[in-house]
């Protein structure tokens, strides 16, 4: 029987300590105490997950103090401002999310909960290498006594979960639907244990469209499993044959659906043709990938700007019912997976178990279907969701976040300013002393900022002179990053935030078992439509077709 244990601080979403190389152990001494340095050779400094550093340490006297950070935390996420066209008409909203399962895949630290003790060296770096391998779908496999648990009795297909209906729904919210929920722990004398999602990595059960995104990444691999089973492919190497497609799909999937929707074009073409320039530009072929804090603490927290207050979500939450705390509520990490007027904040609240049916994702929602040829998944443009644009200004829930969503609940309450998302991804910065965005600007060789980049816009963040005036000059890498995409890149990374993004991703996926870049001549063989596999497209819609083999009732289940 699989009991869970107290989930490690590093599997939680956002992370009090990082293990940098060349510098020890960097924690918030205020969670973890001083910071130690131990020697990169012991087994215990390999336990921790690899991060590096790609620019200088900042000054002391560059970072901003707390009353600061607060002040541009709240100016981020004023609940005064409107932001009628703050859409981005070319990022439908699945993007968002799938960016949050893609940085879970990078970030995963499978040594934390799924090594033995008696490990070797081998193993614990590839436990926790930032590779873009779908270590958070896998783990480390069916062959692993832990890694087994979420798999199937067959050691091929991985487990799948069962909604739970409602006992007054419609003829099809009050059934149980197989499939369209992450599988659960189910056992337990606490009704918090068995709401566990049994999954390598609980974070993608932290929202509910991150998780429904998990689970179409099931249906991807049990889809192909099962049609390999079917072509009499032999179950010995069938595991491994189905994960090489999927990592290659989806690696390729990334590279040219989701990056060009975030990144300039022009940045991520001369990375991938040419090569990489700052970040480990000659890492030779046994090195594993590490992942550095300017792109974890900051390039790549774009995402939160492109975060929605509410969205249209199915046909029972239409018009903006799916709001941003329900969407948090309904999972088993962040909430509690029941209704009001259950209290989240209390881990044992509540009747649910599983997913409620009346919550299955309508796919075709958030991502564009008739953008690659099925006219017949388009929804109406009021039904369907875009993200917000890349910019500095983020939509106000996230000035409160629950208390699940870090490992909170059941904890007494914090500083209000603690709960708000912008303030975490500054203060983090500071912990770290992250490079200003000014000092990477110099040392990638990017044209900065001006002073007059930093005024204030019509609908946008509203800082004082006072702020603007130390902004100028030292400016957090992660607002850096955000005002460049706002005021110089349309709404995509660009210039520093751009290059970071853009070289992390191609190590990532060099430095992964299965690797496009170091398979140049591998071309997609899943895509459902003939035409578009002869051109060599597979896209997020592509992925989702074939996983759900094309039919609108496995796409939107609840119907239109």
């Amino acid at each position: 029987m699989f009991r869970p244990a107290r989930e490690p601080q590093s599997k939680r979403h956002v992370r009090n300590s990082f293990f940098v190389v060349g510098e020890g152990i960097l924690a918030d001494p205020g969670t973890e105490g001083p910071a130690d340095r131990p020697p990169t050779s012991t087994i215990a400094a390999l336990r921790k997950f690899q991060f590096s550093r790609l620019g200088k340490q900042a000054e002391e006297t560059q970072l901003l103090d707390r009353a600061t950070r607060q002040e541009l935390a709240e100016a981020m996420t004023d609940r005064t401002l409107a932001q009628p066209d703050s859409d981005n008409p070319t990022v439908p909203a699945g993007f968002t999310y799938l960016g949050q399962f893609v940085d879970h895949d990078l970030t995963l630290d499978a040594t934390a909960v799924q090594l033995d003790e008696d490990i070797t060296v081998q193993q614990l770096l590839q436990g926790r290498s930032p590779a873009l391998d779908l270590d958070s779908l896998y783990g480390l496999g069916p062959e692993n006594r832990l890694g087994r648990r979420f798999y199937e009795d067959d050691g091929i297909r991985l487990k799948t979960g069962t909604t739970q209906g409602l006992v007054d729904g419609d003829e099809i919210t009050r059934l149980p639907l197989t499939g369209f929920d992450l599988p659960r722990v189910g056992v337990g004398s606490l009704i918090s244990e068995r709401r566990r999602p049994l999954i390598p990595d609980a974070r993608n059960d932290e929202n509910l469209i991150v998780a429904q995104i998990h689970t179409a990444f099931i249906r991807f691999h049990n889809r192909l499993a099962t049609d390999l089973l079917d072509k009499g492919v032999s179950s010995a190497v069938l595991f491994e044959s189905a994960r090489e497609a999927i990592v290659k799909h989806y690696q390729w999937m990334v590279r040219h659906d989701f990056l060009p929707r975030i990144v300039d074009s022009a940045i991520l073409d001369e990375v991938f043709t040419k090569g990489r320039t700052y970040f480990e530009p000659s890492a030779h072929d046994q090195e594993h990938p590490t992942m550095p804090i300017e792109f974890s603490v900051a390039a790549y927290r774009l995402g939160h700007s492109m975060v929605r207050g509410a969205y249209n979500w199915n046909r029972v939450f239409d018009n903006g019912g799916g709001t941003l705390p329900l969407l948090f509520r309904f999972t088993g990490t962040s909430g509690i997976l029941s209704p009001p007027p259950a209290d989240t904040r209390d881990p044992e609240a509540g009747s649910f178990e599983h997913l409620p049916t009346n919550w299955i994702a309508d796919f075709r929602r958030l991502f564009d279907f008739r953008a690659g040829g099925r006219e017949d998944l388009g929804v109406t443009d009021a039904e369907f969701n875009l993200a917000k644009r890349i910019d500095t200004l983020l939509v106000n829930p996230l000035a409160d976040l629950p208390l699940g969503s870090f490992g909170g609940r059941g904890q007494p309450p914090v500083d209000a300013a603690e709960l708000n998302l912008a303030f975490r991804n500054l203060t983090r910065a500071n912990m770290l002393s992250l490079a200003t965005g000014q000092q990477m600007a110099e040392q990638l060789g990017v044209k900065p900022l001006l002073p007059s980049d930093f005024d204030n816009r019509p609908g946008g963040v509203q800082i004082s002179d006072a702020l603007k005036e130390k902004l100028v000059d030292n400016c957090p890498l992660w607002f850096y990053i955000l005002r460049e995409a706002e005021v110089n890149g349309g709404g995509r990374l660009t210039g520093v935030g751009g290059r970071i993004v853009a070289e992390v991703f191609h190590r990532a996926i060099e430095g992964s078992r299965y690797s496009i870049v170091r398979d140049p001549f591998w071309r997609p063989f899943l895509t459902p439509d003939p035409e578009r596999k002869s051109r060599g497209l597979f896209e997020m819609t592509d992925l989702l077709l074939y996983a759900f083999e094309g039919r609108t009732t496995l796409l939107n289940p609840l119907g239109p």
